[in-house]
C-alpha cells in the first residue's frame, strides 16, 4: 500500500485515468453479447437456456482469470499485464466473426471473457498509488468503468442496425487493441514494483499471496460481490432480452432502457467509494442490502389478477409494473448496487494491504461467476416456471442470505470485542433500571455436562441424555416423512387433474432432495450457535409449512406450478433436520455409547421414509379429517382421493413433537460455538474423506429409497412395486438402529470396510439378476443393499468421534484437557452434520443416474456399475487410511496402541 509521499499527484492521476479508460473499454467488450446476442439467438434459433449460456460464457472466463491476473499483477506490474490482456481480448473479439456454429460461438466467447479480468488488474494497480484514506474514492472512480456496459447498450444497437452484429465486433475489437497499445506506451510501473526492482527484492510467491484465502471473511466478501457485481453483470446481459419479451420494445429501446440501469450501477461507484471513506464500508453495505431487498421485492412481484369477494359482489383488479416504473426501479436498484461494489473493495486493501491481488482476485472471481451463473439460472427459471420476474425473485433470496450472514458476523465480532459487557445490556434502553443480566439466562441449559465421568453419567447424565434422544427420534422421523412425502404426492397429481409434463413432475420429485441436502450444509452449524433445544423446536415447527401447504395446494387443479415448486423446496426442511439432529445428540453421549445413540437417532429417524410410504397411501383413500380436511378429488377413473391428507396427517404429530422438544430437551452450555469456530473442519482432511464414505452409505440409502420404486417398475413392469417399496427403507432404517452396538464393540472402521465389500457383492448381484430377469434375486439383493447401507450408516458415524479424538490432540497440542474435550466434541458434531449434508445429495443423483443410464443405454445397469466402482473406491480409502496396520484407527480398534505412545485423552 503506497502513501502520497511516494507518488506525485500527477502520477496518481495518470494511473487512475488510464486504468479507468482501459477498464471502461474492457467492460464494453465484456458485455457485448447483451446486444449482439439477441441477433445471434434469432440467427441460430436458441432457447432461453442456450441464450443464457451464450451471454454468460464470457463472464466465466473473466471471473476465473481474475484470480490469476491479480496475482500476476502483484508480481509483474499492471502496465505489462493490463496491456497484454487487452490485446489478447481484442483478437478474441475479432475471431468471433469467424464462428459458424453454436459451439464455435461459445469457444470464441471464452476468449472474449478475458476482458472481465481487467477489473482486478486495475484494482491491484491503482491501489498501489494511493494511501488507505483515499483508496476507497480512487477505486470507486476506477470501478465506474463499469459504465462500459452502458456504452455498449447505447451505441452497439445503432452500429448493429447499420452494419450488422459483425460490425459491432470489428469496431469493439479495433478500439480495445488501440487502447491496449496506448496503455503500454503511456502508463508507468507502480511505485512498489519500481522499488522492488531497485532493491532487488523478490516478488511474493504464489503461496504467500494466496495465504489469506483461508480466512472465512474473504469468502463472505465474495458473497457480497456475487450480488453487487455478479447480479449487475447478469442483469446487464439479461435486461435487453427481458425488455423485448415482456414489454415488446425494439432492440434500440431495450438497449437504452437497460443502459440506464448500467449507468446507475456504474457511475455512482465513485460516490460509493467516497461514502465508504466517510461513513465506513459497513454502513454502506447495510444501505445496499436493505434497499436492494425492497426494490427486488417490487420487481419480483409478477403481474397478477385478483378477485375479492366484496359486499356488493366480486371485486376484480390487477397489479403490474409498467415500462417506465420498471426502468425507474431498476435505476434505483443500480444506484445502491454501485455503492455496494465500492464498499466491498474498500475493505480489501485495508484488511489485506499486501495481498490485494490475490484477495481481490478471489472476490472478483466469485463476483464475476455470479455474472456467469445467474443468467443461466434466469433462463432455467424462466423455462421452468414461465414467469419472467422469477429472475428478480432469485436475486431477492440471494440478498436476504447475504444480509443475514453479514449481520450475524458483525454481531459476532461485536460480541467478541465486548464480551460479557454486551450480554449485560438490556434489549431496550428504557429497561436499564429494571434489567438484570443474571435473570435472562436461558432455561434448561446444562452448565455442567461430563458424560465421560462414570459417576456423573450414572447418577444424572444417562437419564438426561436418553430423554433428549427419545424426544429427538420422533421429531427426526417426522422430518424424514415430510421430506420424502412429495414422491408419493407427485405420482398421484396427474390422476387428480393436474396437467403437468413429465419434466415438470421430475423437478417436483427432485427438488426436495436438492433443497434438503443443501439445507443440511447450513443446519450442520446451527446447534452450537442456537442450542439444540431451540433449534430442534424451530426446525420441527418449520415442517408445518410444507405439510399445510401440500394439504391446501392439491385440492385445486388450478394451483400454479410455481406454488408446487415452492412447496417441493420447503419439503427440504425435513431433509435439513437430520444434520442438526445428529450433531445435537452427539454432544449428549460418552464415546463408548455414542455410536449406538447416533444409530438409534438416525435409524429410527430414517424409519420416517417407510412410515410415510406405508401410511400415506392409506390415509389418502378416506376422509380422515372430515369436513375440516376438505372435499375429495375425483380421479380420471371415477374414484376419489383425499390427497390433502398426505400433508394434513403430519400436522398434529408435528405440533406435539414441537411442544415436546421445547418442554423436554436441553441445551449444553459447552456445546456453544460460532460458525467460525466450527469452520475449522473444512481444513481437516478426514472431514472430506468421511464425506466420501458417508455418501457411499447414507447417500446410497436415501438415493435407493427414492429410486427403488421407479427402477422396479421399469425393470419388472408385471410386478406391483407399490406393494413393496416401503420394505427397502424399512430394512435400512432398522439395520441402522439395530447395529450401532456392533461398531461400538468391534470398531467403526473395520465394520465400514466389510460393509462396503458386502455392498459391492450385493450390487453385482442386482446387476446379474437384472440381466437374468429374476425379480426374486433382484429384490433379495436390493434388500441386502438396504441392510448394508444401514450398517454402514452407523459405522461411519461411529468412526468420526474416534478420528477427532486422535486428530485434535495431534493438531492442537496446546489445548488443556477440558478445552481439548470441548474441541473434540465440537469438531465431531460439526463433521457428523456436514458429512450428512454432502451425502444427502444421493437423494437426487442416484435417481438421476438411473434416468441418464436408461436414456443412454436403455438399462439402469450402467448406473449400477458406476455405484459398484464408487464402493470399491470407498473400500480402498477405508483400508488405506483407517484400518490397515499403521492406519489411524487400526490400533484403537484392536484395543491397543503403538509401543511408547501416550494414551488418548477421554473424549
Amino acid at each position: 500500500m503506497q502513501t502520497v509521499a511516494t507518488a506525485s499527484r500527477a502520477d496518481q492521476t495518470r494511473a487512475l485515468s488510464l486504468s479507468t479508460i482501459a477498464f471502461t473499454a474492457c467492460f464494453a467488450v465484456w458485455t457485448i453479447f447483451s446486444i449482439i446476442g439477441v441477433a445471434i439467438q434469432a440467427e441460430l434459433g436458441l432457447t432461453d437456456t442456450q441464450f443464457g449460456l451464450l451471454v454468460a460464457t464470457p463472464i466465466l472466463t473473466g471471473s476465473i482469470t481474475r484470480l490469476f491476473l491479480g496475482v500476476w499483477t502483484e508480481k509483474y506490474g499492471g502496465r505489462l499485464v493490463f496491456s497484454g490482456q487487452m490485446i489478447l481480448t481484442a483478437l478474441a473479439t475479432w475471431a468471433l466473426t469467424l464462428a459458424d456454429s453454436y459451439i464455435m460461438y461459445l469457444i470464441a466467447a471464452l476468449g472474449i471473457g478475458l476482458a472481465g479480468g481487467s477489473f482486478i488488474i486495475g484494482v491491484a494497480y491503482v491501489s498501489r498509488w494511493y494511501d488507505a484514506g483515499h483508496q476507497g474514492t480512487a477505486l470507486g472512480i476506477f470501478g465506474a468503468g463499469n459504465v462500459g456496459a452502458a456504452v455498449t447498450k447505447f451505441v452497439a444497437p445503432f452500429v448493429m442496425v447499420a452494419f450488422g452484429w459483425h460490425g459491432v465486433a470489428y469496431v469493439w475489437a479495433a478500439g480495445l487493441a488501440l487502447i491496449g497499445v496506448l496503455f503500454f506506451l503511456l502508463a508507468k510501473d507502480d511505485p512498489e514494483l519500481v522499488e522492488r526492482r531497485r532493491t532487488g527484492a523478490r516478488a511474493p510467491s504464489f503461496a504467500e499471496q494466496f495465504a489469506p484465502l483461508k480466512n472465512l471473511q474473504v469468502w463472505r466478501f465474495s458473497l457480497y460481490y456475487f450480488f453487487v457485481f455478479g447480479a449487475f453483470v447478469a442483469l446487464a446481459l439479461w435486461l435487453p432480452h427481458y425488455l423485448i419479451e415482456v414489454y415488446g420494445v425494439d432492440v434500440r429501446t431495450a438497449g437504452m432502457a437497460a443502459a440506464s440501469f448500467s449507468l446507475s450501477a456504474s457511475l455512482f461507484r465513485a460516490y460509493g467509494g467516497h461514502l465508504s471513506d466517510k461513513f465506513g464500508a459497513r454502513s454502506v453495505m447495510y444501505w445496499t442490502f436493505g434497499f436492494s431487498l425492497i426494490f427486488l421485492f417490487m420487481l419480483s412481484y409478477p403481474p397478477t389478477d385478483y378477485i375479492v369477494q366484496g359486499k356488493g359482489g366480486p371485486i376484480a383488479f390487477s397489479t403490474s409494473m409498467g415500462l417506465w416504473p420498471f426502468v425507474a426501479t431498476l435505476f434505483a436498484l443500480g444506484f445502491f448496487m454501485s455503492l455496494g461494489k465500492a464498499a466491498v473493495f474498500k475493505h480489501i486493501p485495508v484488511y489485506y494491504p499486501r495481498h490485494v491481488g490475490a484477495v481481490g482476485g478471489l472476490v472478483g472471481m466469485i463476483g464475476g461467476l455470479g455474472g456467469f451463473i445467474l443468467p443461466i439460472g434466469f433462463g432455467a427459471l424462466l423455462d421452468l416456471t414461465g414467469i419472467y420476474t422469477s429472475c428478480f425473485a432469485l436475486l431477492f433470496v440471494l440478498v436476504a442470505i447475504a444480509l443475514t450472514w453479514m449481520h450475524l458476523s458483525i454481531r459476532a465480532m461485536e460480541r467478541g470485542a465486548h464480551g460479557e459487557a454486551l450480554d449485560r445490556l438490556p434489549q431496550l434502553p428504557e429497561m436499564q433500571d429494571i434489567h438484570h443480566a443474571e435473570r435472562t439466562a436461558m432455561p434448561r441449559v446444562l452448565d455442567d455436562w461430563r458424560p465421560e465421568d462414570p459417576v456423573f453419567w450414572e447418577e444424572k447424565g444417562r437419564a438426561v441424555a436418553r430423554r433428549n434422544l427419545w424426544i429427538s427420534i420422533p421429531a427426526l422421523l417426522l422430518a424424514f416423512s415430510v421430506w420424502m412425502v412429495w414422491s408419493v404426492v407427485v405420482a398421484r397429481l396427474p390422476a387428480i387433474g393436474f396437467d403437468f409434463t413429465p419434466s415438470q413432475l421430475f423437478w417436483l420429485a427432485a427438488l426436495p432432495g436438492l433443497s434438503g441436502a443443501t439445507l443440511r450444509i447450513f443446519y450442520s452449524f446451527m446447534v452450537p450457535i442456537f442450542g439444540g433445544r431451540l433449534w430442534t423446536t424451530l426446525s420441527t415447527a418449520s415442517l408445518l409449512l410444507p405439510a399445510l401447504g401440500i394439504g391446501y395446494a392439491v385440492q385445486n387443479p388450478g394451483t400454479p406450478y410455481l406454488i408446487f415448486l415452492t412447496l417441493a423446496l420447503l419439503c427440504g426442511f425435513g431433509g435439513g433436520n437430520f444434520a442438526s439432529s445428529m450433531a445435537n445428540i452427539g454432544y449428549f453421549f460418552p464415546k463408548a455409547e455414542k455410536g449406538n445413540a447416533l444409530a438409534l437417532n438416525a435409524g429410527l429417524g430414517n424409519l420416517g421414509v417407510s412410515v410415510m410410504q406405508f401410511l400415506v397411501p392409506i390415509v389418502i383413500t378416506a376422509g380422515v379429517f372430515g369436513a375440516l380436511g376438505g372435499q375429495p378429488q375425483t380421479m380420471s377413473d371415477g374414484g376419489q382421493l383425499w390427497m390433502q391428507n398426505a400433508g394434513f396427517v403430519w400436522v398434529p404429530f408435528i405440533i406435539a413433537a414441537t411442544i415436546a422438544a421445547w418442554l423436554g430437551m436441553n441445551d449444553i452450555a459447552d456445546a456453544r460455538a460460532s460458525f467460525a469456530d466450527q469452520a475449522v473442519i473444512f481444513g481437516r482432511r478426514h472431514n472430506w474423506l468421511m464425506c466420501i464414505l458417508y455418501t457411499g452409505t447414507f447417500g446410497s440409502f436415501i438415493g435407493y429409497s427414492a429410486g427403488f420404486p421407479l427402477l422396479t417398475k421399469l425393470a419388472f413392469p408385471e410386478v406391483n412395486a407399490l406393494n413393496y417399496v416401503f420394505l427397502g427403507p424399512l430394512v435400512g432404517a432398522l439395520s441402522r438402529a439395530g447395529t450401532g452396538w456392533i461398531s461400538d464393540r468391534f470398531g467403526g472402521g473395520r465394520v465400514t470396510f466389510w460393509t462396503f465389500l458386502g455392498m459391492i457383492a450385493a450390487t453385482f448381484g442386482v446387476i446379474s439378476f437384472l440381466g437374468l430377469g429374476s425379480f426374486l434375486g433382484f429384490f433379495a439383493c436390493f434388500m441386502a443393499l438396504f441392510f448394508l447401507t444401514g450398517v454402514g450408516n452407523a459405522s461411519t458415524f461411529q468412526m468420526i468421534p474416534v478420528i477427532m479424538g486422535r486428530e485434535v490432540p495431534r493438531l492442537m497440542p496446546h489445548l488443556g484437557v477440558d478445552e481439548r474435550k470441548r474441541q473434540i466434541a465440537m469438531e465431531s458434531g460439526a463433521t457428523v452434520a456436514f458429512t450428512s449434508a454432502i451425502a444427502a445429495y444421493g437423494a437426487f443423483f442416484i435417481p438421476k443416474a438411473y434416468g441418464t443410464s436408461i436414456a443412454l443405454t436403455g438399462s439402469a445397469v450402467g448406473a449400477l456399475w458406476g455405484f459398484l466402482i464408487f464402493y470399491a473406491i470407498c473400500v480402498v480409502i477405508t483400508w488405506a487410511v483407517y484400518t490397515r496396520p499403521g492406519g489411524l484407527l487400526h490400533d484403537v480398534e484392536l484395543g491397543r496402541r503403538p509401543a511408547g505412545a501416550a494414551p488418548q485423552p477421554a473424549q
